[in-house]
């Protein structure tokens, strides 16, 4: 393509499980038109990557709901558009991007996508939904790439055109689970009685078992509910039952994890031995402090994440932008891993369309880059990410998870740090599971 202008950097923008038979005759259609669009639907963005055009992408996230929010992840987002486009755009083009409130909802997460299509939207990035079933279907036929969901439901890892830069909760139950096998007595989940909630128990469970440990206790719990006092007695009382050594508690509620230590809290008294254990997405630095640091439940917890802690200078250019383009958007948190996450999904996306030269940046060329075997390094803060047809996991039903490493941290002094230097594999984890 010759005679573009360039983008002028003064200009800042306007702005549950699927069954796996589903998703292979999915990705037989994508695959018979992965090169050419005719014949297979919108083409999304078709212009939106040409000449001066902006290129059009969308971040959605739940927002003032009573369960799970994210609203930093939007926010970081524009965030990151706004430092983009300081520095002359992607390729000397404005980054333009649209945000929208999945409120937790599957009819306000189908519109999310509609409005992704109709905007013609290259590409969803960096964003969190459980409800995934719902829009990835409609991304799909659109042929709209979602890259870096927050890996909140198996579909995110089965859909051809998901590209996720973590692996969900399937790698960090299982990184617990494995952990908690050596240090605790019985093990008690507690989790939402949710489609999302259903796919916790099987996840931790495959890490115990890898230790040679019972499987948890699968305590339901409402994901919207104000307190959790009879969840934690039957928790503490399952966790020390005669004969056995103290048991953990897993409490994997989301945002309402801190209301269940609340109820925890008081009916621990009885029970001091109790330890606590979760993954990064349902504590967090603020929810420790928020919860007494260094005197609270969860000092001594171990807790898996997906990336180093917040503190680690890898962390740096991130926050750089967040400090000259959000400086003061409380909705912003740097140890956020939905904003950590939304960084990584904005990294893959540069890195694409840098790839493409020249070239129109469409649906079509963006998964195409990423299906070409496109190798996307986060400067260390996973592995080196690719994403292929089928992953080493698609045996058991994940075969889009290409990031199966996980950090170990620990609540020490009231703070969260590095339980281990490096990440942990838990590839092998995975595959001996039982996630029929």
């Amino acid at each position: 393509m010759t005679g573009r202008r360039r983008f002028r950097s003064s200009f800042l923008p306007t702005i549950t499980p699927r069954p796996v038979r589903a998703t292979v005759r999915s990705a037989a259609a994508l695959v018979a038109c992965a090169s050419f669009a005719a014949g297979c639907g919108v083409v999304p963005g078709a212009t939106g990557g040409a000449g001066d055009d902006p290129i059009t992408v969308m971040t959605w996230a739940p927002e003032d709901t009573k369960a799970t929010n994210k609203p930093g992840m939007p926010a970081f987002a524009q965030a990151y558009a706004r430092w983009v486009n300081a520095r002359g755009g992607l390729g000397g083009r404005e980054l333009k991007v649209l945000t929208c409130n999945d409120r937790n909802d599957s009819v306000a997460a189908a519109k999310c996508a509609d409005r992704a299509i109709e905007e013609k939207a290259v590409a969803v990035v960096g964003s969190y939904s459980q409800y995934g079933d719902t829009f990835l279907p409609s991304l799909e036929g659109a042929g709209i790439p979602y890259i870096g969901g927050y890996g909140v439901t198996n579909a995110e890892f089965t859909s051809p055109l998901s590209y996720p830069v973590n692996g969900g909760q399937p790698t960090l139950l299982a990184g617990l689970g494995r952990e908690l096998a050596r240090r605790c007595g019985p093990v008690a989940l507690v989790r939402p009685d949710s489609i999302a909630g259903d796919e916790l128990p099987p996840l931790l469970d495959s890490g115990l078992r890898a230790g040679r440990h019972p499987e948890a206790a699968d305590q339901l719990a409402d994901e919207d509910a104000t307190e959790y006092a009879s969840q934690s007695t039957r928790a503490l009382e399952y966790s020390t039952r005669a004969g056995a050594e103290p048991g953990c508690v897993v409490p994997a509620l989301g945002d309402r994890t801190s209301t269940f230590m609340d109820s925890f809290r008081r009916a621990r008294e009885d029970y001091p031995d109790v330890r606590t254990a979760t993954v990064l997405g349902s504590v967090d630095q603020t929810v420790i402090n928020a919860n007494g640091g260094a005197s609270g439940p969860y000092e001594g917890s171990y807790i898996t994440g997906w990336y180093p802690v917040a503190s680690d200078p890898r962390w740096d250019v991130m926050k750089k932008v967040i400090s000259e383009q959000a400086f003061g958007d409380n909705r912003i948190d740097p140890a956020d891993a939905g904003v950590q996450t939304t960084w990584i999904a904005y990294t893959v996306f540069k890195k694409v369309v840098e790839s493409l030269g020249d070239d129109e940046v469409t649906g079509d060329s963006v998964r195409a880059a990423l299906n070409r075997g496109l190798k996307v390094s986060t400067g260390g803060l996973t592995p080196t990410l690719q994403w292929r047809f089928q992953d080493v996991l698609a045996s058991v039903g994940y075969p889009r998870l290409v990031n199966r490493k996980v950090t170990l941290q620990v609540v020490r002094d009231g703070r969260l740090v590095a339980a281990r230097k490096n990440f942990i594999d838990v590839t092998r984890t995975l595959q001996d599971a039982d996630l029929g």
